[in-house]
């Protein structure tokens, strides 16, 4: 698999079903593929921090040749205690990346000939939460912030009160007269306990941050940003024409969840969801769709394991999803 059969140099992912297909035919490629994203410089000791080539044991353990500790290749990752071959979750991760719009869990059962539902819906968590890259960069430059409301229609309430939608603020990157990058996440109300400290996971300090007059947005500059306000209400023009990016990303995750998942989202289970739908936005120029796989496959490797005890829970993750 050598660098010049792709046509990113220095980036290793299959072009086409098929080179995926012939590339990951069996577990040991694919558990030389995650070793290579594991360790791009060379394998490294958890134990010891030693370097050099381990001894490769049965049942795939690496052991040190400095301290002789044993290492397993996909602990700490995604696929950590999986009882599935590697080469099923590949089958997964490529159909996953493959469809512009994502797929269901049954949809992800039929293809793959799970006969639980439940493991498919497991799996399709699991990737959601390896889709949030660790590390990643904050947006940047101009940024629209707003909330916007996930459920079904309500009677009796009105502005920002809501009783059983979830509330989703999203931060939206300027990029001309376009979207850039985006950040979304689940918070609990409104107030500027839950919206700042968003906003100081998402932006970059010294922004340009472009919020309506909403008060729990009034501490923006305090913060460290550069804060723009529209008082919605003052102004001729509605709300989707003097923010714009917000609103469009809104309209689209709001269409994205009652399309590809017919509306079935609960509240506590939307974080994964929202981590789904940034990873999709923010790569949708991209035409490499294995360039897509490559980056899930990547970042499976990077996040650490998710129980299923930890994606079944009612309580957020305390984490901003979204890449």
């Amino acid at each position: 698999m050598e660098n010049d059969r792709h046509p990113v140099p220095g980036v290793d992912y299959p072009r086409t079903f098929q080179e995926m297909d012939d590339w990951f035919r069996d577990d040991v490629g694919c558990r030389k593929y995650i070793y290579r994203l594991r360790w791009p410089n060379g394998f490294v000791c958890p134990h010891c921090d030693g370097v050099g080539e381990p001894w490769k044991m049965s049942g795939g353990l690496l052991r040190c040749q400095s301290c002789h500790g044993r290492t397993s290749l996909t602990a700490g990752t995604v696929f950590q205690d999986t009882r599935k071959s590697l080469r099923t979750w590949f089958l997964a991760m490529w159909f996953v990346t493959s469809q512009k719009n994502g797929v269901s869990a049954l949809g992800l059962q039929r293809v793959l000939g799970f006969g639980s539902y439940e493991t498919a819906w497991t799996w399709l968590h699991k990737l959601r939460r390896a889709m949030v890259r660790p590390g990643r960069d904050r947006l940047s430059g101009s940024v629209e912030v707003d909330e916007t409301y996930v459920g079904g229609p309500e009677e009796g309430t009105r502005g920002r009160q809501t009783e059983t939608k979830a509330i989703v603020v999203v931060a939206a990157e300027k990029d001309g007269n376009g979207i850039g990058r985006i950040r979304i996440r689940r918070v609990m109300d409104v107030s500027r306990d839950s919206l700042i400290p968003f906003v100081k996971d998402a932006v970059t300090p010294g922004s340009v941050v472009h919020t309506d007059g909403w008060s729990g947005y009034s501490s923006l500059v305090k913060a460290g940003y550069q804060h723009q306000v529209t008082v919605i209400s003052h102004s001729k023009e509605l709300a989707h024409e003097l923010m714009p990016r917000v609103h469009i990303v809104a309209s689209l995750l709001k269409r994205w969840l009652a399309g590809t998942h017919q509306g079935g989202v609960q509240n506590h289970q939307l974080d994964y969801y929202l981590d789904e739908f940034a990873f999709r936005f923010n790569r949708r120029h991209s035409k490499a769709r294995g360039l897509l796989f490559h980056r899930l496959v990547q970042q499976a490797v990077a996040v650490g394991p998710a129980p299923y005890r930890t994606l079944i829970g009612t309580e957020s993750r305390g984490q901003p999803p979204g890449q």
